[in-house]
């Protein structure tokens, strides 16, 4: 017959043998790489504050006050809660890579590494941020409304081999004095100081 053990004696014997064991923890698992951690503080995104007006547009294709309207606009769309696992990517960064990608047309593994966003998640925004932009700004896009429209765009398709479009943009350097203090701001690549103009057609 086994001996009597008290409470006390029972629970002083489970120590003693969870003690001699080799108890083996759990490695805790990664959610990130160690260098995404740190976007906050590397990522060339935060170059944006300290951008001047002519590198802001030629960093983003939009200036200052523009990027803030189509933020105020898309952020009710975009924006992602922060959870008590880990903080978002806030709407001004999505934003930012996205435009970044539709300006560059960089691979988003090459935009990984300037935003320090994660590749499947930048595959995974782009498209999302895309189709917030469409939804906010699809009265101001032109669709073909006519016959006459869609002619216009089986020539672009049988002149130029382009397929689905109704209207071109073209720019025009006009050729303009250095402003003083501008350093090379208004230097093009013909050789010249110019501003740019747009046209539609």
């Amino acid at each position: 017959m086994a001996p009597y053990l008290s409470k006390q004696q029972k629970i002083g014997l489970a120590l003693a043998v969870v003690g001699t064991m080799d108890i083996k923890k759990k490695k805790k698992k990664c959610w990130v790489k160690e260098y995404l951690t740190l976007s906050k503080k590397l990522s060339n995104m935060n170059i944006v504050h300290i951008l001047e007006p002519g590198d802001f547009r030629n960093f983003l294709r939009l200036d200052s006050n523009q990027f803030d309207y189509l933020l105020n606009l898309v952020s009710k769309h975009i924006e992602k809660e922060v959870t008590i696992f880990r903080e978002s990517v806030s709407a001004k960064e999505r934003l930012m890579v996205t435009l970044r990608f539709l300006t560059t047309g960089n691979s988003y593994q090459d935009l990984k590494y300037c935003s320090l966003i994660s590749e499947p998640l930048i595959s995974k925004l782009i498209p999302e941020i895309c189709w917030a932009i469409y939804k906010c700004l699809k009265n101001y896009i032109q669709v073909p409304q006519s016959e006459e429209e869609c002619s216009i765009a089986a020539q672009f398709e049988s002149k130029w081999n382009f397929n689905n479009c109704v209207g071109a943009c073209d720019g025009k350097h006009i050729a303009i004095q250095k402003p003083p203090g501008s350093g090379s701001l208004y230097y093009n690549y013909k050789g010249f100081f110019s501003v740019s103009i747009f046209c539609y057609r």
